[in-house]
Formats: structure tokens, sequence, C-alpha cells
């Protein structure tokens, strides 16, 4: 299982233990176990039943002599992006090309959670730069600076800052850079109407974008095409 947000708890070998945002949760086969979303925040989870013949192999080296069922996984959207691959090529059909997508997903996902607990709890650096890479990849997704923060797994306010310190802007003016650099590269490769590329970098209205790409470029997005196919010239 993956948390990607809230909290739960699980019981395993008699031990129960809290599992928050941020957190895999690994169970071997024919174990005794219980879960459960926590009353006041519950989890949103990912989850995935394994099944093979190195599976059980793997899954004890990350759970390890101590048993311990819980990894912190340094880049949880790739990871969660690997449950999704696994997810659709199920849905997509059941034939060998499909199985072997789904089955290289899934060991890729484990192999993560393995190199991921041997590594331990990701340094303040590496979950900036998941962020960063995250929001790169998402960039037509509406989030907030909290749901970045859970990513992250830090407190909004910790996390705001050790942003800003790192990267040297705020995470707002960050997203509207990104933006912004998305923008004019469709502006300049594409014939893409501003419309399309304003939805394209994540805003569904037309105008605010142009307000905000003239804002950071000094330019609007009409201009700023024009002057770079005279500039191709």
């Amino acid at each position: 299982m993956l948390c990607t947000g809230g909290a739960g708890w699980l019981s395993m070998d008699g031990q129960t233990t809290a599992v928050t945002s941020g957190d895999a949760v690994l169970i071997p086969r024919n174990t005794g176990h219980q879960y459960r979303a926590d009353d006041r925040d519950p989890w949103t989870i990912w989850w995935l039943h394994a099944d093979g013949s190195d599976v059980d192999e793997l899954v004890d080296t990350i759970v390890g002599v101590e048993r311990s069922p819980i990894v912190k996984v340094r880049d949880m959207y790739s990871a969660a992006n690997l449950v999704d691959q696994v997810v659709t090529s199920l849905e997509r059909d059941d034939t060998t090309a499909s199985l072997y997508l789904t089955s290289g997903a899934a060991w890729n996902l484990l192999s993560q959670l393995a190199s991921d607990k041997l590594r331990g709890r990701p340094a303040t650096l590496d979950r900036i730069h998941i962020v960063q890479d995250y929001l790169r990849q998402n960039l037509a997704s509406q989030t907030t600076v909290s749901e970045l923060a859970r990513l992250a797994d830090m407190s909004t306010s910790h996390f705001s800052a050790l942003f800003k310190a790192s990267v040297g802007i705020g995470v707002v003016e960050y997203v509207k850079r990104l933006r912004s650099a998305r923008a004019c590269e469709l502006l300049i490769t594409t014939q893409a109407s501003i419309g399309d590329i304003a939805r394209d970098v994540g805003y569904t209205d037309a105008f605010y974008f142009s307000r905000q790409f003239h804002a950071i470029n000094g330019t609007s997005p009409r201009e700023y095409r024009s002057r770079a196919h005279r500039d191709q010239l």
C-alpha cells in the first residue's frame, strides 16, 4: 500500500504501527494483519497484490529481519505512477504484452521500495527536488502548497520556508515561472491557440494566463510568438 495523504494504522505480528502520508506498507504473504484509516485524518491509498516466483524474496528483503513493514518513500509520485501503470495495463487486457508491462511496473515499484529502505529517510533537499520534479510533470494540475508539503512529508510552514531557501523563490512564484517557460516553448514550437496553451500549462482562463505571462516576460503571448517567428526568419 502507498499512503499518499492522511493517515492510518497497520497491525501485524502483534504490533500496531501508524501509517502516514509518504509511507509504503509491505505485508508478506500469509501474514496476519489488519489495517484501517485514521478517524480524524483518513488516508488516501494505492494498493496492489503482487505474486510471482521472486516476489517473496524481494518483499522479505524490504521488510528485513526486524519485520518492519513501513518504508519512507523518497518519490511518492513515481511510486504511485507505477501502481497506476499496473492498474492501467490490467484494465486494458490480459494479453502477454500487457502482462509484461504489468510485471515490469510492479517489479520496478518493489525495487524502488527496496532501494528506499536501504537508503533511509530522504534528506531535506531530496524532498524539495521531488516536489520540483512533480510540479514539472504536472503543470496542468491544480494543487496547493499544503498538498505539496504533504508530498515532501513536511508541515506547510516548514516546507514553504525550506523551498524558498533552496530554490530562491516561493512555491507560487516557482509554479508561475515553470508554466511561463513551458508556454514559451509551446508558443515557439506549435501552432496551438493561446487558449489551448493556457490550458496545457494549468490556466482555465486565457486572459488571466496572458496577464501572468506578461508579468514575467514583459510581453503578451501573441507578441512573444510573433517576435520569435520573426527572429527565426
